[in-house]
């Protein structure tokens, strides 16, 4: 599975993104997909997440801010980001796993830049 993020940019402070990720998945449906980011110099954190079956995760510091969502005829899951703080500042990664009950991801994008100013 091959997984190809975009739509990040530069933004100011209370502006929106909306990143997507295409995956080249045959059965896309039945993959559960998740959002992280990275800033340099940190670990890798948990975003968002859609299992298969349409239930979605949030972080705390994004949850009400952020929408993820999927289309499993274009094989795309989004990102919608609103509200945006300069704290969202990081490289964003999208993932998928087949497994829901599994807390490592399988397949990997190759991350999309978010650059939040004040």
């Amino acid at each position: 599975v091959q997984l190809q993020a975009f739509g990040g940019g530069s933004v100011q402070a209370g502006g929106s993104l909306r990143l997507s990720c295409v995956a080249s998945a045959r059965t896309f449906s039945s993959y559960n997909m998740g959002w992280f980011r990275q800033v340099p110099g940190k670990e890798r954190e948990f975003v968002a997440a859609i299992q298969s079956s349409g239930l979605r995760y949030y972080a705390s510091s994004v949850k009400g801010r952020f929408t993820i969502s999927r289309d499993n005829v274009k094989n795309t899951v989004y990102l919608q980001m609103n509200s945006l703080k300069p704290e969202d500042t990081a490289v964003y990664y999208c993932a998928a796993k087949r497994n829901s009950y599994a807390n490592d991801y399988d397949y990997w994008g190759q991350g999309t830049e978010v650059t939040v100013s004040s």
